[in-house]
């Protein structure tokens, strides 16, 4: 999956948290991270999203997650989630 999807996606989350909780309460469709977010921050997602089956996607940058979540910081993880 590109960021395209994250782009265009209707309800997104921003935010390891945020991403975590989605991920645990089973919203998330997709997961996205950045390469360069710390592993300790992102582990617990990574580990999350491996238990419930949720795909992982990585992306070059904070910077370029946070850019593609139309926010203007930069963003460790992001979520696509279930419309239903």
């Amino acid at each position: 999956m590109s960021l395209e999807v994250l782009k265009q996606a209707q309800q997104v989350v921003t935010g390891t948290k945020q991403t975590l909780k989605a991920v645990n309460n089973g919203q998330a469709q997709v997961v996205y991270v950045a390469r360069d977010a710390e592993e300790r921050v992102v582990q617990p997602l990574l580990s999350a999203c491996s238990a419930h089956n949720v795909p992982v996607v990585y992306v070059a940058s904070m910077a370029e997650l946070g850019k593609a979540c139309q926010i203007k910081v930069k963003a460790a993880a992001a979520a696509v989630l279930h419309t239903d």
